[in-house]
């Protein structure tokens, strides 16, 4: 399975088109409720303050998709800073499986918004419907690239248009207030939980290295890899604010929170009733639906490419197919049993804690082993590993007293994944020697 586009076939405003199709979708579904929950009235400000760490964070991929672009994306930064190793193996697992669980949270919201359709909450039928539609999503992948592109670009347009017809709609009906709902309950948050609310809202607008990820394919890449992904970045910004106020001119703090898992659907039920409902979930299945299909390729492709570093070993499924359609199969099999069996927030959750993890070594590669090579500046590449650690600490104290579990399986996880590294490229090198 090759990529859905030529080689130097996007242009800049492709570039952006692409970006911002990735970012806005099932994230803002997701997050919007749990971000709330964690930084009270100010979650559009968490929301805000989450696009400012993107942006330092950007620096580091723009500076060396600059000097080297490449359809390596992440995988090529980290092993032009770290070289063939356990580091760069690890870091870029961490960011697959970050994807892929990314992918579960997707299909879960998939099913609890199309519920709200027969006034169901919650319940064994979400897993169900999150299980179908990564199956369908999976079934799709295998019909080709063709059909991935051209879905993408069609729901591309309704996600965006839709999300901004959502926003301007409640807000009208608000009188553009963009002002809280009131209820009478305390509705600040702690410092602590605002950072936390930081660390979440992240993973609304990691899907930036997706342009990283096709440097090779954007036309002038050295110009315009960069303009893409701060335009989309901004563009990005610009909708989830008019989100963020729709809803909380809507819906007080409580509300949001009581609503979390689906908070969009209940902030359109006041402003336009239940056609606003119906709206909004089409809207969010789009989204969920194509966000899905373009992940499934996206990470099968990362780790194809893994394979081909030969920083993880190649599957051996015995089926017919090339490496991408073996690990299209891993990549199901892993995002499946996570829908079935974690909630959103435990998915989300573990999934800003890889993300920003793999982020910061990102960073600290860049810095100690590429920055004089790719002209970066060192008080930029600081301030964005200080900007994530802050976040990731302050998510991490928020989670060890409110959900513990989730920490120690991300711990363990992360530990799993780097030992698995150093086990797999020990045996590799051992037997490399050996046939020598």
């Amino acid at each position: 399975m090759g990529t859905s586009y030529e080689k130097n076939s996007l242009t800049l405003p492709g570039a952006v088109a692409m970006g911002t199709g990735v970012m806005i979708g099932a994230g803002i579904f997701a997050l919007t409720g749990q971000v709330a929950e964690l930084a009270g009235a100010l979650f559009p400000l968490a929301f805000l303050m989450a696009a400012i760490v993107c942006g330092f964070s950007a620096y580091s991929y723009i500076k060396v998709s600059n000097k080297y672009p490449s359809a390596g994306g992440i995988a090529m930064i980290l092993k032009k800073a770290y070289g063939p190793g356990m580091v760069t193996g690890g870091a870029a697992l961490l960011m697959a499986f970050s994807m892929i669980i990314n992918e579960s949270l997707v299909a879960r919201t998939f099913g609890t918004y199309t519920l709200q359709l027969f006034g169901i909450q919650g319940g064994i039928l979400v897993p169900v419907l999150a299980l179908g539609l990564i199956v369908g999503a999976f079934l799709v992948n295998i019909a080709g690239n063709d059909v991935v592109g051209s879905v993408s670009k069609v729901t591309a347009v309704l996600k965006i248009g839709g999300i901004l017809v959502f926003a301007l709609v409640a807000l009208w009906a608000a009188g553009f207030a963009f002002q809280p709902a009131a209820n009478g309950v305390a509705e600040t948050a702690s410092a602590g939980g605002f950072l936390a609310g930081v660390a979440l809202a992240i993973l609304a607008y990691k899907g930036f290295t997706t342009i990283t990820n096709s440097g090779d394919e954007v036309k002038d890449p050295k110009k315009n890899v960069g303009r893409a992904i701060m335009i989309s970045l901004a563009i990005c910004t610009l909708i989830y604010l008019l989100v963020c106020y729709a809803v909380g001119s809507t819906l007080s703090i409580e509300e949001i929170v009581k609503a979390k898992d689906y908070a969009l659907a209940e902030a359109a039920r006041p402003a336009v009733g239940e056609y606003g409902v119906w709206f909004t979930v089409a809207i969010a299945i789009i989204a969920t639906a194509s966000g899905l299909l373009a992940s499934v390729f996206a990470v099968s492709r990362m780790l194809a490419m893994l394979v081909e570093m030969k920083l993880i070993p190649e599957p051996k499924l015995g089926l017919p197919g090339d490496t991408q359609t073996h690990t299209l199969v891993y990549t199901v099999a892993l995002a499946g049993p996570l829908a079935a069996f974690f909630d959103l927030s435990r998915i989300a959750s573990l999934g800003a804690i890889f993300y920003i993890v793999m982020d910061i070594i990102i960073h600290w590669g860049v810095y100690r082993h590429l920055r004089e090579d790719v002209g970066a500046s060192a008080p930029i590449l600081i301030t964005a590993i200080v900007l994530d650690a802050v976040a990731l600490g302050a998510f991490l104290v928020m989670k060890s007293q409110s959900d513990p579990v989730i920490v120690v399986i991300a711990v363990t996880g992360m530990a799993v994944i780097f030992a698995f590294e150093k086990f797999y490229l020990s045996r590799a090198g051992d037997t490399a020697k050996t046939e020598t």
